[in-house]
This record gives C-alpha cells, sequence and structure tokens, in this order.
C-alpha cells in the first residue's frame, strides 16, 4: 500500500472536482484499469478525501516567497499572496467549493520555499554552484513610498457615482461621460475625448443617469473644472459645483441621495486610506528620531532655540549641549552669524557641518565650534582646529538643516472630521489661540543631527595641530552666559492629548451610574475632566455616564451643589480601578466646570501641576505636526512577515531627497523604489536582522555607515551598485579607494544608519479612521490594523556624504 500520490498525479487532477458527478465510478475504473486493485482503491478514497470540505486557516506569511495579505472567503480568513489567491480560485473553480484539495493546492505553490527546496535538492546535480549562486541574485527591493503631513482632507464624503453624465462645454459642444464620484460640492467623471478640459473652465451637468429615478427643476447644474490628470487616453476630471441661490434645493437632494445610498454605492475612502497608513507610520517614526528638532524665535534681534522636540534618541544631544551649570548651550550651535550662513548653504542645497568641542577648566565648561562654511576664511587653520578638536573627548560633528515655517502646517484634522463622534473629537481638537500666537513668533525649524562615529574621529585626529594658535582658536569660543536662555523641551508623545493644564490633588469622590455607587479619591483634575482610583473595581465602559460628588470639597462651599455630576468616562486601565472621566453636559452650563475654573484661578499659585503636563496645551502637538511637514529624512519601516522581517515601505514628507531618487531610478517599476543600495550586502542584511532581534523599545538606535558607489556605466541594478559596511573597509587607505573609484564611476553615497526597535502603536489615536474605514471596507482596514501591529523596527537613513567627501579631500591632500 502506497501513500506517495505523485506517480498518480495526472489522474487526480483529471476527475479534480468530479466526485460528485454519476457516472464518476465508471469514468474512474475506465482511467484505472492498468492499477492494482489495491492502489486503485486508496487512490479512489485520496481524490474524494481532497473533494471534503474544509475549514482549516492558511497562513503562507514567512512560507512563500511572495507578500501575504489578509484574504477572506466564505468567513474564513486567510493570509495568502497573489500566486497563492491564483492557485486558490483555480482550484475552488474545480472543487466548487473549499475543500482539502483547494487547501493542499495553495500550500504547494511554486514560490513557496518547502517546495522551492525540494527542487533545489532534486536537481543540484544539473546546476554548477556558479549558476546556481547566480540564479539567486535578487536585484529588486521594491518599497512603497509614504509621504508624511500632507494628509489630504475632504469637507464632504464623496460616493463612488459611475453613472453617465452628458457634459455641455463652454463651446456648447456636448460630450456624454462617465462618472467616478460625487460629494455635495463637486464630482469626478472619466472623459475619453481629444479636447482636454482646462482648469477653470465652465461647464453644464446633465445627470442623465438618473432621470429615471429622480425628477430635476433645472437641467443646467453650473460645475468648474478644479483639477485634471490624465491616464493614457482617459482624463480624470475634478470639478466644483458653482453655488447660487437656485442650486440650494439641489445641494440638499445631493445631501439626502449620497445619505441614502452610500450602502449601496460605496463611500470613496482612497484619501481617509493613504492618511491613514502615512499617519500610522508617522506615530512609528517620530518617537524614535534621532535628529533634534529646534524651534527658533527673534527675540531683541537676536535668533535663539526657543522650544526642541526631545526623544530617546536625541537626548545625547540635548545633554551635549548643557553646561556645568545645566543650562542649555544650544545658542551657540545655532546664533545670528551661523543662521546666514546657514541659511546660504540652504540655498545653494548642502548641508551645514559643525565641529564642536567642549573645553574644561577649574570645573567650568566652554564650548568651542566652527562650521564648514568658514573654512574660506583660513584653510590652514581649519585643518588645524580639526585635528586638535578631534583630540578632545568632547569632540562631535553636527549636522544643520533649515526650513522655514508654514503656519497652516501646524494642524492637520482627521480625514473624517465631519463624521466623528462627540467622544473622539477631543483626541485631535484644533489649535488654540494662544498656540497660534505662540507659533507666529517662530520663523524657522531648524534640525540637528549628530553624525559623530568613531571612526570618522580617528580619521580626523590624524590631522596635525602642533602649531595651533591659541589666539584664533579663541576667537571660536562662545561666551558662558550670566542666565540660560529660555528653552522648552517638549518630548514627542501621542498619549499626551491634554487640552488643559491637570493639577495634581487627592480628595475622596463618590460615583454612581444610577444601579451601582463606588467610592474612591481624586488623583487629578483639569477645567473640563478628573483621573480618579477607586477602591474596587468597576462594571463600566468607556463611553458609560456617571454620577460624581465631592463630599469633602462640598464642605469648603454653598455655592456650587457638587453632587451627582455628569461625567463621561473616555478611559479605564486594566485593574478597572483607575477611570479618565470628562464634563458630560447634560442641559446648558456644568457645575463641576464652573467650580473647578474657580478654584484654579484663585489657587493656581498653590495647586500642583502635572509634571506630564506642558506649560502650553497643544503646543507640542503643532510643533511635532510642523516638524512632520519638514522631515527630510527617510525612514524604513521593518515589519514582521511570518518568522522573518520585510522592509517594504519608506516614509519622509520630501520624496525628491536625492537618495530616493537614487532608489526610484533602480526600480523597475514607476510606483515603488528599490532598496537594493540598502540591503544588496549580504553582511548588512544579517546585521540588521540579528542586532533586531536583540533591541528592545527603550534601547538607543543602533549606528552603522554605509558607502555606496553607482556605476553609471552599467545597465543591470546588481552591476551598478555597490555597498560596503564601514567594518568591510577595514582602512583608511581601503576607504578613500572606494570612494576615488567611485566618482570616477559615477556616483557615491555615504550614508549612516541607525536602528531602533518601534514602540507599541497608540491605537485610540488611529481609531476614528480606522472604524471608518472598516464600516465601508472592512478587509481594508484589517489589512491596515495588521500592518500597524506588524510594525517591528525603525532604519532612519542619514546622508551624510558631504562630510565624508570633505574629510576624503581633507585626508587626501
Amino acid at each position: 500500500m502506497t501513500k506517495d500520490f505523485s506517480k498518480y498525479q495526472k489522474i487526480i487532477e483529471k476527475f479534480r472536482g468530479k466526485v460528485g458527478i454519476k457516472d464518476f465510478d465508471a469514468k474512474f475504473a475506465t482511467a484505472t484499469q492498468n492499477i492494482p486493485k489495491t492502489e486503485r482503491f486508496i487512490l479512489k478514497m485520496e481524490i474524494k478525501r481532497l473533494a471534503t470540505p474544509c475549514t482549516r486557516l492558511l497562513d503562507l506569511r514567512g512560507l512563500v516567497e511572495g507578500e501575504c495579505r489578509f484574504f477572506e472567503y466564505e468567513t474564513l480568513s486567510h493570509f495568502l499572496d497573489d500566486i497563492a489567491i491564483r492557485v486558490f480560485y483555480d482550484n475552488i473553480d474545480a472543487y466548487g467549493s473549499y475543500t482539502f484539495g483547494v487547501y493542499e493546492a495553495v500550500k504547494n505553490t511554486e514560490n513557496n520555499f518547502r517546495v522551492l527546496y525540494q527542487k533545489e535538492q532534486t536537481n543540484v546535480s544539473s546546476f554548477s554552484p556558479l549558476q546556481a549562486k547566480t540564479s539567486q541574485v535578487k536585484n529588486q527591493y521594491p518599497a512603497t513610498f509614504y509621504q508624511l503631513g500632507h494628509y489630504q482632507n475632504r469637507q464632504h464624503e464623496r460616493m463612488n457615482f459611475a453613472k453617465p453624465l452628458e457634459i455641455t462645454l463652454e463651446n456648447k459642444s456636448k460630450i456624454q461621460v462617465k462618472g467616478s464620484d460625487i460629494s455635495i460640492n463637486g464630482c469626478k467623471f472619466r472623459l475619453q475625448d481629444e479636447a482636454t478640459l482646462k482648469v477653470g473652465e465652465k461647464i453644464d451637468i446633465d445627470f442623465i443617469g438618473l432621470e429615471n429615478e429622480y425628477s430635476f427643476d433645472d437641467d443646467h447644474y453650473y460645475y468648474e473644472v478644479r483639477n485634471n490628470s490624465i491616464d493614457g487616453a482617459t482624463q480624470l476630471v475634478g470639478c466644483q459645483l458653482v453655488h447660487s441661490e437656485e442650486k440650494y434645493r439641489f445641494t440638499r437632494f445631493l445631501s439626502d441621495f449620497i445619505q441614502k445610498n452610500k450602502r449601496r454605492f460605496k463611500i470613496n475612502i482612497e484619501n481617509t486610506i493613504s492618511a491613514l497608513q502615512s499617519r500610522n507610520f508617522e506615530h512609528f517614526v517620530l518617537p524614535k528620531i534621532n535628529e533634534l528638532p529646534l524651534f527658533l524665535v527673534k527675540h531683541k534681534n537676536k535668533i535663539m532655540p526657543r522650544y526642541g522636540l526631545s526623544t530617546d534618541n536625541n537626548q545625547s544631544i540635548l545633554q551635549y549641549w548643557q553646561d556645568d551649570r545645566n543650562y542649555s548651550t544650544l545658542h551657540c550651535l545655532i546664533n545670528e552669524e551661523r543662521m546666514e550662513r546657514l541659511l546660504n548653504a540652504r540655498d545653494k542645497g548642502v548641508v551645514l557641518l559643525v565641529y564642536s568641542f567642549v573645553h574644561y577648566n577649574q570645573g567650568k565648561s566652554f564650548f568651542y565650534s566652527l562650521d564648514d562654511q568658514q573654512i574660506k576664511e583660513d584653510e590652514a587653520f581649519f585643518y588645524q582646529y580639526l585635528g586638535y578638536a578631534a583630540s578632545k573627548s568632547s569632540f562631535a560633528i553636527t549636522q544643520l538643516t533649515c526650513t522655514d515655517i508654514e503656519l497652516s502646517q501646524a494642524y492637520s484634522p482627521f480625514t473624517v472630521s465631519n463624521t466623528l463622534k462627540n467622544n473622539e473629537k477631543h483626541l485631535n481638537p484644533p489649535l488654540s489661540e494662544k498656540v497660534n500666537l505662540i507659533l507666529g513668533t517662530l520663523p524657522y525649524i531648524v534640525v540637528a543631527s549628530d553624525i559623530t562615529q568613531q571612526n570618522n574621529v580617528n580619521d580626523y585626529q590624524q590631522l596635525p595641530f602642533d602649531n595651533i594658535s591659541i589666539d584664533k582658536l579663541k576667537n571660536f569660543g562662545h561666551r558662558r552666559l550670566s542666565k540660560s536662555f529660555p528653552f522648552d523641551e517638549l518630548g514627542v508623545n501621542y498619549k499626551n492629548q491634554r487640552q488643559e493644564v491637570r493639577f495634581n490633588y487627592k480628595t475622596p469622590i463618590v460615583i454612581n451610574n444610577k444601579k451601582s455607587e463606588y467610592s474612591g479619591h481624586s488623583i487629578d483634575f483639569s477645567i473640563s475632566g478628573l483621573k480618579v482610583e477607586l477602591d474596587n473595581d468597576v462594571d463600566l465602559s468607556i463611553g458609560d455616564i456617571v454620577y460624581l460628588s465631592l463630599p469633602q470639597m462640598q464642605k469648603i462651599t454653598s455655592a456650587f451643589d457638587l453632587t451627582e455630576l455628569s461625567y463621561e468616562i473616555v478611559q479605564i486601565n486594566k485593574s478597572k480601578k483607575i477611570l479618565n472621566l470628562r464634563v458630560y453636559i447634560q442641559n446648558h452650563q456644568h457645575i463641576g466646570r464652573a467650580f473647578f475654573k474657580l478654584l484654579i484661578d484663585k489657587n493656581s499659585s498653590k495647586l500642583t501641576p502635572d509634571e506630564y503636563e506642558m506649560h502650553i496645551p497643544g503646543l507640542a502637538e503643532a510643533l511635532r505636526m510642523l516638524y512632520v511637514n519638514t522631515l527630510d529624512i527617510p525612514s524604513l519601516i521593518v515589519q514582521t512577515s511570518g518568522s522573518r522581517y520585510k522592509t517594504e515601505a519608506i516614509v519622509s514628507s520630501n520624496e525628491t531627497n536625492a537618495l530616493l531618487q537614487l532608489m526610484k531610478s533602480l526600480s523597475g517599476d514607476t510606483k515603488h523604489h528599490n532598496l537594493f543600495p540598502i540591503l544588496n550586502n549580504l553582511h548588512i542584511f544579517n546585521s540588521l536582522d540579528n542586532q533586531l532581534k536583540k533591541l528592545l523599545p527603550n534601547d538607543k538606535a543602533i549606528n552603522d555607515v554605509l558607502y555606496i558607489a553607482i556605476n553609471k556605466d552599467k545597465d543591470k541594478v546588481e552591476e551598478s551598485v555597490s555597498t560596503k559596511l564601514e567594518s568591510e573597509l577595514s582602512s583608511l587607505e581601503f576607504k578613500q579607494f572606494f570612494i576615488k573609484k567611485a566618482l570616477i564611476k559615477g556616483q557615491f553615497y555615504c550614508l549612516q544608519v541607525k536602528l531602533s526597535r518601534a514602540s507599541e502603536p497608540v491605537i485610540e489615536h488611529l481609531n476614528p479612521e480606522l472604524s471608518y474605514i472598516s464600516t465601508y471596507a472592512i478587509h481594508r482596514a484589517k489589512q491596515i490594523e495588521l500592518d500597524i501591529w506588524n510594525v517591528v523596527g525603525i532604519i532612519q537613513l542619514f546622508d551624510i556624504t558631504q562630510e565624508t567627501l570633505l574629510r576624503y579631500r581633507l585626508l587626501k591632500d
């Protein structure tokens, strides 16, 4: 008796899904008449087994070469790649339903690692080692670009609308087109005509596709062309309704029509999906940034750093620029004179490199700095300065970039703002007047990146400084201050969404929900809410309305009735004992809010603010959003895929970055970037993989340096790109040879790579848009949620080519 059916595969394929037909037995007997009776019986049982209904779930993540995604069929959820989905449907057509035959066919697709290994073992003798190695060369590492900050919001929902329309142009000619989507104020349609509609052109639209269902008072609805994109022979035209008083009834009709038919035609949610995907990656990248964003203020004709966004990874920069009194010395890094040179460097498309060290004398710290724009003043001294500075343990190289602040970028509403529930609106409230006033005083963002590495320090230490002029050196020293400039460090934290200052205060409280009563005490309070800790766990949920009493506080006031104050539960901890409450207004004024406002106003000097609260609520979020819109440094997102890691997403606010443009040019697909320059070296891949497994979310980023040479004379990607880890170029001579050869043949890039372990996402902040997507496309929402929880690492790519080439020229001379 045999269990190996490989030699009968043609018979199994012939009778695939035909067990239920009337003449199955007769046809099977004819086809197997030359097979021994025992084997024929076992083969028949096998064919029947393959036709048996199956309920097993398929998860090919980490088992196939393809990219797996969420796939649902008849209530069963699977994770399959494109090849597996194609095989799945092919076998479903044959068997008529999900059977063991479908299950096993999908488990044995051509790109399955197990199948590939078996083929390799079977055919190993027919290939030479060289051929095998060549056949495994991979020259495409496709990654999708996600732009941060520019999250397109829509004032009104758009509904898919594939109905015929008749367009009357300004020259009175008529064209029949097909609609794409529609909203209260606009619509899109597809036009396949040689005539191109111009932005600003006025057209009449007749909704002929609705005439059988609805009657209209007016046949002419004027629209203005606002945008027009061309894809091959098709134009996708976006128009806005030209409003007038007589069109009011039409907009009311559209509003009612969309609300009644959004389930039937589906809402166009592509902008929300795109925004959520980028916002999701933003939540992972920003808390792990290694550079320090500094927001400058103009004060009494001086310009100085006023605010900085801090993370665990950039704390070392903040600590470096502090003196022995813990005063911030960032004014030594950025001042009026250096800002002029920084703006000049920006206009030339280069960065500004600042070389600094700290001299300690009698317990006091004195800062010295010189930037690469000052080389022209005295090149000989510059060489000596670098050698002298590098001999100090405090030597640092800081890379500066500068961007003008655009106040319109300080706030990014959810793309579903008009559909949010009241309990979701507090997650992303508009900027307060106070925050807007502060932002108006900030002209620039300067991003400081510490690119100091032991290898480049060693290189600079080779520069002689025996005869350095002490008098000249003093010119680059910075004066100690009698008092510190005001500088505030604001943490990047998506969990802190407070819009009011909280004060720590403990007083007895009693809450009830008209069924049960619970006692406890307050932890902190603000005008609009409290955090309370109860003596016992509670059977309550987020969104419940409870009634709070303050017995001790009632004793000190008769002007307010502090019993049965209505509050809404907005958060509950795992132990069900700590609740976050927000005022719930039933009628007009909330007595609790009026009481706490008066209490804070009269006792602000006596109350203790929560140490986690920033001095201006909402300011940190606004500064963070400004920085997001100027984040030029690309970050790679590392996600899990079964038992392995994948890197298929790049995030940045600037796709025109030189490095990104390089990777775009190397891609065989215009929609993707090719990460070949980063991931082609096996040492790099293994290094990142091993280091990420050891990293914890609170660990500092791990650094490495890549040297990349681009040979323009070669057409094939694998031949044109050469990537080396700095450790592979073991000596200065090897580095210089690599750089020289790269510059002769084409281009040279040097990247500082910083790898961090990702923290858990703040899913509450993503839930409004995620819930909205799941309403109309639950499969898309599930895939996005899966992508969120699969993120495990962030790789930031710092382009340090300018500093590397400068060092190369200095040491070559």
